[in-house]
Order: C-alpha cells, then structure tokens, then sequence
C-alpha cells in the first residue's frame, strides 16, 4: 500500500499553520518544503479533513491547493484561488478510476476533463503572478497511468504551475 495524506500548499511570509483559518489543523501539519517565492508545502493525514479549500484562499486572499495523495497511485487536486474559484483535477486518471470503482462514482463525476482543468489551473497560476502555460499542465492531467509515483507527479503539477522548488 502506498502514501495516503494530503499536502496543503500556499505562500506567506509567516509559516501558514499560524493562519486562523488552519487553527484546528495545525497540530496535524508537518512542514515538508518551502518553495521559491514564499510557497510552503504542508503534509496532513487523511483525516480529520483540512477543511473547504475556498474558504482558506478566502481568509488567507491568496491561492491555495491541495493535493490529497490515494495509495501512492493517483492525485486528487483542489486548488482556490480569491477571483478564480475553485476547481478539482486528477492526476493519475486511471488509478483513481480504480480507486473509485464499485462507490457510485466516477473520475468524470468528479473531476473536470483535463482540458478543463488545465484551463483553470493556468487562471489560478495567473493569480499567483505565474505566467504558465497551459500545455505543459495538461500533459500531465492526461497521463492515464502514470510511471512516476503521485508524490513526483504532484511535485512536477507545481513546478508546472509556477510553484517552483528551491535551487539546490
């Protein structure tokens, strides 16, 4: 079985776990990175839930995403942004149909098309500043079976979006 968890990401100058609208999570999060420009990258359990991503990016009025890793195989992302919304993708299309299987639902009930997805994830990057571009996202929204493993294919969907590591 693989990594189950998710990993909140956000920019501030201060470490977001003192942000209020985190208060009942904080115990919960581990600090995984910091990235270029101020982004944190967070790690959190399963369960309890973290909570509405568009009510975080509405109290913190900055972008935010979150990256729920299922079993090391695929992706869930939700991703907010203050102006843009919020928005779901998968990546990792064909585990988590596998996932999914037998529950009633689908990777299409839940998630946009990556065409779709990719579209918003470059309005959210665009609220960050981040001049990104649109085809090197939906490459990776695309991937069916993926051979990297999710936490690299995650890692690669935000330096796509402009949420670069650090050099070093």
């Amino acid at each position: 079985m693989g990594f189950w968890g998710c990993y909140l990401v956000g920019r501030s100058g201060e470490p977001l776990i003192g942000h209020p609208a985190l208060r009942d999570s904080r115990e919960r999060l581990t600090l995984r990175e910091y990235r270029a420009d101020g982004w944190q990258v967070w790690s959190h359990p399963t369960e309890p839930p973290l909570g509405s991503m568009t009510a975080l990016a509405g109290a913190a009025r900055a972008p935010v995403l979150l990256g729920f890793v299922m079993d090391g195989a695929c992706v869930a992302v939700e991703a907010a942004a203050p102006h843009s919304g919020s928005w779901y993708a998968c990546l990792g299309r064909a585990p988590m149909a596998a996932l999914l299987d037998g529950g009633g639902a689908t990777v299409e009930d839940l998630f946009l098309p990556p065409e779709d997805a990719a579209a918003r994830a470059v309005r959210w990057a665009a609220e960050t500043g981040q001049d990104v571009r649109e085809g090197p996202l939906l490459e990776l929204l695309r991937i069916e079976q993926p051979e990297w493993s999710a936490e690299e294919l995650f890692f690669a969907f935000l330096d796509r979006l402009g949420v670069e590591g650090l050099p070093g």
